[in-house]
């Protein structure tokens, strides 16, 4: 059993009534938001097979404004899948290679001596690859402690901190990283906050047969599949703009709340399984992830108003990454996906229920 990215019909709510309907001025706005989404998701699908849940997550976090993490084995199309969103849309866009040897330098950018105009030697900023507004971060977990942390201001400020100056990102700015799975040789675990970043951790697993047929076809052929690009920075921040303003009742957003109470161990909300196999549960930051992915899907269904079901839908790339497991559970081989299920599946839509 799965919720990620399920549709469902709005826990507790009725037909759709005028009352619902976005206001006047955003329904032309919402419309919009649904074609671009689609289009975006169109172009990517010439070249990806399957993994129609990793692009919907990915897509929720470029709209939502967050960062997203895609985790899975060497050659499942991770790369590809983020190759494939930046050729569909006009945003400039670097990718960096992370290993062992990466320094922070080499992602942020170094102050070198320059001559000037004049003969004058003059230090100047060259600014390294996450000055860009799509960043793929590919295998991030390869390299040093250090070097990840050097992502860290990037992601949650906008901005890099060097020699006392700050420097802006570019507006849309979208970090997306790949990471094979832990236990692999090599790796070195992303720490806690780094984690926290990251508004969905994706779990990117393996095709079908009929998929597999279907690659086989688009990549060992003559013609070649192209991806056009369908929408641009000002289209982008507008539509993040809008997901904002879409409704959230103060019960609904009391369920986004209790959900992330319910992973902290010692909080009344917690569940059987999270008191007996969690260390630690998710920040404040996974309830506003829940909230702002939830707009989303409400925008999507053509809805003015997030539902509990939205939220439902959304709790386990929103949340996974964001809770500690202790020694008991990896002993036992639980999962943080086992343990949010039972919230999920037990965390009643009103506190009083």
């Amino acid at each position: 059993m799965t919720h990620e990215h399920h549709a469902t019909a709005p826990t507790g709510a009725t037909a759709t009534t005028e009352s619902d309907q976005l206001p006047d001025d955003l329904i032309e706005q919402a419309d919009r938001f649904r074609s671009a989404h689609a289009a975006v998701r169109e172009q990517i699908t010439h070249v990806m097979v399957g993994q129609d849940n990793i692009v919907d997550g990915v897509l929720t976090c470029l709209f939502a404004g967050g960062h997203a993490l895609l985790e899975g084995m060497p050659g499942l199309g991770k790369t590809l899948l983020i190759r494939s969103l930046a050729q569909a849309l006009s945003l400039k866009f670097n990718r960096v290679q992370f290993t062992p040897d990466l320094m922070p330098a080499d992602i942020t950018g170094t102050t070198i001596v320059a001559e000037s105009a004049e003969g004058h030697r003059e230090f100047q900023f060259q600014k390294g690859p996450i000055f860009a507004q799509i960043v793929l971060a590919d295998e991030i977990n390869r390299a040093t402690p250090k070097t990840q942390s050097a992502m860290l201001e990037a992601m949650q400020e906008r901005s890099v901190t060097i020699a006392g100056t700050t420097y802006h990102m570019p507006r849309p700015f979208f970090v997306m990283a790949t990471q094979n799975p832990i236990e692999q040789e090599g790796t070195y675990p992303l720490p806690e906050a780094q984690l926290d970043r990251f508004f969905y951790k994706l779990l990117v697993g393996y095709t079908t047969r009929e998929q597999m047929h279907d690659i086989l076809d688009r990549t060992t052929r003559a013609v070649e599949p192209s991806i056009e690009p369908v929408l641009d920075a000002d289209s982008i921040i507008a539509h993040q703009k809008l997901v904002r303003q879409v409704l959230i009742a103060p019960h609904v957003q009391d369920y986004a709340i209790r959900s992330v109470l319910a992973t902290h161990p010692e909080s009344d909300y917690a569940t059987r399984l999270v008191k007996q196999y969690l260390r630690y549960g998710a920040s404040p930051r996974a309830a506003q992830t829940l909230v702002l992915s939830g707009k989303v899907q409400a925008l999507l269904a053509g809805r003015s108003h997030v539902s509990v079901d939205d939220l439902r839908s959304v709790l386990l790339p929103a949340l996974r990454h964001r809770v500690i497991l202790n020694f008991e559970a990896q002993a036992e081989g639980f999962t943080s996906d086992m343990i949010l299920e039972e919230i999920i599946d037990t965390l009643p839509v009103d506190e009083g229920a």
